[in-house]
């Protein structure tokens, strides 16, 4: 096919008319752009002449502490609602939330893993704004290389925002990809230029149901571009291209690049995003009056006359024990912890201790990760962010503060009952005030949270109740960060994506672009590299030690010069606490609203048919949230800034 066939090809593919094949025009270029647009504008418009804030406060209550119900808890403050935040960690955040540690003679902030912030996370960035948080803490990326295994680097660096030279720019950048290879294998074309037709309702219901892979592999899309661009920029989803839904994958696409009008570019921290962006947004909280319940677990929502009365928290006083387990005294082990769980699916411990029994809550008290024993100190350790306890549940190192709270046991013939109530050992947990009334409730809480807080609404609303059972966590990542003797010479970037390796998906060298790692390494004449695995397949989860020497093996691979490195220091975190998006998930994702009158949702798994994903979700949905409560109370609604509805050639 000549060149000139192509374009036609192109084009009539694109369902772009015949008079736009002269796309030189400025007329023709104009009007093929993304552009940024408002969410809710008509809802706004119309509500323009209500009053902004409440006369007499309302209370509302919002559960989870992350992105979600920080942008929550702001937006409804701002309007003169009486806010309480109620955070089960002892720090705000979620998955930007960080911890110090000591190493090497020096304290150091960790957190979860890399983040990178786009220009496109409208709503995220007005969030930080408004808390104060300067351009400052920030430095923009200088480029997107992908770290292929046995393939040359490929760098691709901020794109024009004018199409279609953003995308030519990608082609251009790349050494693997050239217009002769699509001239050559056009075949793909169509299901290629399905990403630039994304339209909410028709890309739902023809691709949701299949993965995206099998979608490439399907419209025949060139190998080289799911190589070389989709499959590593995909798995950035934390959700594996071979199970992360096609239509998810359209409109993660449309957000990030097809269809934002911000080019390919992001921007870091310069320093460790509790500091650089948590603390700040928590300030601006209480300074808006919010009352922020960090270390506070909720137990419960209790309805009445189909809305939330109450959000009780667990050890809140009054009422009687609550049984959380009961097993049968014959199958606890001699020796030894028994894992079992509780009731309502929470991790508990049971063993003996000489003559009676001791029972802890395996939740840890950072973040709600199950612990498990560790055979090396006698206590337990938290492997998602390497905490640890001792015998008794007590705190010796990590992030965690409070220990885990024990429950009584007691005999029933031949049954052991472990119950939950005040009598519980952790000062945390007896220190709990009393169930919080509210006029409205947000539960924003990560996917695991809100199963386990709502799973009990099935009984009132069946519906409602199989839609937050079908909310599922993506495979579990894993982060490794090595403090090493000296410095990796031919890494040129802060940030790799990586592709075709076993476990790591992305490196980034926090030496070269974030304080106090940056110091240290002049100091030391060391650096700071931090290996991620996206997303662990089933099959391909291993014991801790197998996966950090296979990452081991391939850092050596990717920087050789790290052979000769020795580990100085190093933190190895595994966690499963990624939002989902698998074929079929999207058509029971429960909505920001709910059947319960005063209760509404919020998070990056919450359905909405906006283009969002990732942080800016979450931050989005907590303002969605927001203004569906302010609608409630006739009070004038906010328009959100969003990426277009949809694809250029929609």
């Amino acid at each position: 096919m000549q060149r000139r066939e192509f374009i036609r090809h192109f084009m009539k593919q694109a369902g772009i008319g015949a008079g736009v094949i002269a796309a030189g025009s400025a007329g023709a270029i104009g009007y093929y752009q993304p552009r940024k647009e408002l969410y809710g504008k008509g809802a706004a418009d119309s509500s323009s002449d209500l009053p902004e804030k409440l006369k007499v406060p309302k209370r509302a209550v919002v559960v989870g502490g992350g992105l979600a119900g920080i942008s929550a808890a702001m937006e409804l403050a701002q309007r003169n609602f009486e806010v309480t935040l109620v955070e089960a960690s002892s720090s705000l955040g979620g998955k930007l939330t960080g911890w110090s540690i000591d190493a090497l003679g020096e304290r150091f902030p960790v957190e979860h893993g890399f983040h990178g912030f786009f220009d496109q996370y409208y709503n995220l960035n007005e969030m930080f704004a408004s808390a104060g948080v300067g351009s400052g803490v920030f430095t923009p990326s200088p480029g997107y290389p992908v770290l292929f295994h046995r393939k040359a680097v490929e760098v691709f660096g901020q794109t024009p925002k004018l199409f279609p030279l953003n995308i030519l720019s990608v082609v251009q950048q790349s050494r693997t990809l050239d217009i002769a290879s699509f001239l050559k294998d056009y075949r793909g074309l169509p299901s290629l230029i399905e990403l630039f037709r994304y339209r909410y309702d028709r890309s739902f219901r023809e691709y949701d149901r299949i993965d995206f892979m099998t979608y490439c592999r399907r419209g025949e899309v060139l190998p080289a571009f799911v190589d070389t661009v989709l499959h590593p920029f995909a798995d950035a989803t934390m959700n594996r291209m071979e199970v992360l839904s096609a239509a998810e994958a359209m409109r993660y696409f449309h957000f990030y690049f097809m269809g934002s009008p911000e080019g390919l570019g992001f921007r870091i921290t310069t320093k460790d995003c509790m500091s650089a962006l948590v603390d700040p947004l928590e300030r601006k909280l209480r300074s808006l009056g919010v009352k922020v319940l960090k270390g506070s677990r909720v137990a419960g929502l209790e309805l009445q006359g189909g809305q939330v009365a109450s959000v009780r928290l667990e050890g809140a006083s009054g009422g009687e024990p609550e049984v959380a387990a009961t097993i049968e005294r014959e199958k606890v082990p001699a020796s030894g912890w028994l894992e079992l769980q509780s009731e309502t699916g929470d991790p508990l411990l049971l063993g003996r201790r000489g003559d009676s029994w001791a029972a802890l809550d395996a939740r840890c008290t950072h973040m709600g990760c199950p612990v498990k024993p560790d055979a090396a100190s006698g206590g337990f350790l938290c492997p998602c962010h390497a905490g640890r306890f001792d015998a008794e549940g007590v705190p010796v190192s990590g992030p965690p503060k409070a220990p885990l709270a024990a429950l009584q046991v007691r005999e029933d013939g031949g049954l052991l009952v472990l119950e939950r109530g005040t009598a519980d050992a952790s000062p945390a947990v007896a220190a709990a005030p009393e169930p919080l009334p509210c006029d409205y409730c947000v539960v924003a809480s990560d996917v695991r949270g809100t199963r386990a807080l709502l799973g009990g609404a099935g009984a009132v609303n069946p519906e409602f109740g199989r839609q937050v059972a079908s909310l599922g966590e993506a495979d579990p990542y894993a982060v490794w960060r090595v403090w090493l003797d000296r410095p990796l010479g031919s890494a040129k970037f802060p940030f790799y994506t990586v592709s075709g390796y076993s476990y790591t998906d992305s490196i980034s060298l926090y030496s070269s672009f974030q304080e106090p790692f940056a110091s240290w390494a002049r100091r030391s004449g060391g650096c700071v590299a931090e290996l991620h695995a996206y997303a662990i397949a089933p099959q391909d989860v291993r014991p801790e030690q197998e996966i950090r020497d296979t990452m081991l093996r391939e850092l050596h691979e990717m920087f050789p010069e790290s052979r000769d490195a020795k580990i100085l220091h190093e933190i190895f975190m595994m966690q499963s606490n990624f939002s989902r998006w698998a074929p079929g998930d999207h058509a029971s994702r429960p909505g920001v609203e709910t059947p319960f009158s005063n209760l509404f949702l919020a998070g990056d798994w919450v359905g909405t048919e906006a283009p969002v994903f990732l942080m800016e979700a979450a931050a989005f949905t907590g303002r969605m949230a927001a203004n569906a409560i302010a609608a409630k109370e006739s009070l004038r609604q906010k328009a959100l800034p969003i990426v277009p509805m949809q694809g250029l050639f929609a």
